[in-house]
């Protein structure tokens, strides 16, 4: 039987981005409805690496203190990087605090903070359309509810349904500027399993790397904790998955430490490796998570970064509300928001993933074989690095044979550290964006003319 649900706001997604949204919105005193396609058992159970870089800074929506007994693994402090044409392991340390979570635990912790601020949750929901007036304000959702049809109308609609979000695909947005530069390219999928090993692995306290067999992706193995170890891969869209997964079934079957393992769980999603939106707002919406490129495209990291995403959103909406304007203009700020945050940081480094669709595998896993841990740290983390004179001397003795490559990296990180300055001045109102976005293109153009890399936006 058909209905209608009437609420300030709707959040489609119950993963983290959805949860701090709702939980923003709700604890200021504004109603709001989570919608979520998985049942109430499922809800929370979501593929993912579980590594988190930053553990400890998170947003003040659901403290830490709530979400806290889902770290399990909090003595992982660097990440191990096995390149074996090379021969070589790389100990490369991370910057901030890392940890590896129960992923399924840590979901239900979110939903029950979101609840406990005053959140709704419909699950067996699942979303259609977006509905727009005849101006193209989001005025909320169509969706089937235990496979009745149900209308959800908002003043806001926050969009935290992930990855190539549905909603995206069926609301109109040529009147605003939201970003809709999005293709699958854009995207990669990713595959893990949980496995229970008899022994203590010998590398509890890294997140080990390793490079497919081909240039399209790369395996990880994140311990949760000595004997429970998230196994996956992520590859570009454009690849045979299959093929790749076979890739992760040699890799184990090679390792002695997954002797005798027992797989527990399989899981697979897709993630942005992508920039985050030029504009991830429109009249009466906000996209904040996956739904908004916000991951680190170079690790495909996002948990952080959709918590603070989605707590940006919630705060938007709430303003928005208070003033009775949910216009583009008005929402604008969560786009500055994130940008200011951590999306110029995302931006500069997807110049790097540019750069590595250019580069021969082989010739790239040499060139990281010779570069200092450190730096990698750097460049993957924060976008951009440096080198003083002694450390440069010895790096191009190291990487005798890769200068060439060295010297396309280092021309590619000058381009980064422009991008980097261009974020900076991300324009204050939407209708400042596209002479920004053509100052952005010029540097991109540059970019993909030094690495003879294909366009990718």
């Amino acid at each position: 039987m058909s209905g209608t649900t009437a609420t300030d706001v709707v959040v489609v997604g119950a993963g983290t981005a959805g949860c701090y949204a709702a939980a923003t919105v709700a604890a200021a005193g504004s109603s709001v409805a989570v919608l979520e396609r998985k049942s109430a058992e499922d809800a929370g159970h979501i593929a993912c690496g579980d590594a988190l870089k930053g553990a400890d800074k998170f947003p003040d929506a659901i403290p830490k203190a709530k979400i806290a007994p889902a770290f399990t693994n909090t003595d992982v402090d660097h990440g191990r990087f096995e390149i074996p044409k090379e021969d070589t392991v790389l100990d490369i340390p991370v910057p901030g605090e890392l940890a590896v979570i129960d992923r399924d635990a840590f979901g239900r912790l979110l939903i029950e903070g979101a609840t406990g601020a005053g959140a709704t949750f419909a699950y067996d929901t699942v979303v259609q359309s977006v509905i727009q007036d005849a101006d193209g304000r989001v005025t909320g959702v169509e969706a089937t509810h235990d496979r009745h049809p149900h209308t959800y109308t908002a003043d806001v609609v926050i969009d935290a349904a992930g990855a190539l979000s549905i909603l995206q695909d069926t609301a109109d947005f040529s009147g605003s500027m939201f970003d809709t530069n999005v293709t699958f390219q854009h995207f990669c999928s990713a595959y893990r399993e949980i496995i229970e090993v008899p022994e203590p692995v010998e590398w509890s306290d890294a997140l080990v790397f390793k490079p497919t067999e081909r240039a399209a992706g790369y395996l990880w193995y994140f311990p949760r904790t000595e004997t429970t170890i998230n196994a996956g891969l992520g590859f570009q869209m454009t690849e045979e998955p299959m093929t790749l997964v076979d890739d992760l079934r040699r890799d184990l079957q090679s390792r002695p430490e997954f002797a005798g393992g027992e797989v527990i769980d399989k899981l697979g999603a897709a993630l942005p490796t992508r920039r985050p939106y030029d504009s991830a707002v429109a009249p009466g919406y906000i996209a904040a998570g996956d739904a908004a490129g916000h991951v680190n495209p170079t690790t495909g990291g996002g948990i952080a970064g959709a918590a603070y995403a989605g707590q940006y959103a919630g705060e938007q909406a709430i303003a928005a509300l208070d003033a009775g304007d949910v216009s583009e203009e008005m929402l604008w700020p969560y786009n500055e928001r994130v940008m200011d945050h951590f999306g110029a940081r995302y931006a500069g480094l997807d110049v790097y993933n540019i750069l590595a669709t250019a580069v021969d595998v082989d010739d790239l896993m040499g060139l990281l074989a010779s570069l200092p841990g450190e730096k990698l740290a750097e460049a993957l983390y924060s976008g951009t690095t440096s080198f003083g004179p002694r450390l440069l001397v010895k790096t191009a003795v190291d990487s005798f044979g890769y200068w060439r490559q060295i010297l396309g990296f280092y021309r590619t990180k000058r381009v980064a550290d422009e991008l980097l300055g261009q974020y900076d001045t991300y324009p204050a109102a939407p209708g400042d964006l596209g002479a920004w976005q053509r100052d952005r293109d010029e540097l991109m153009d540059r970019l993909y003319s030094l690495t003879g890399a294909r366009p990718k936006y």
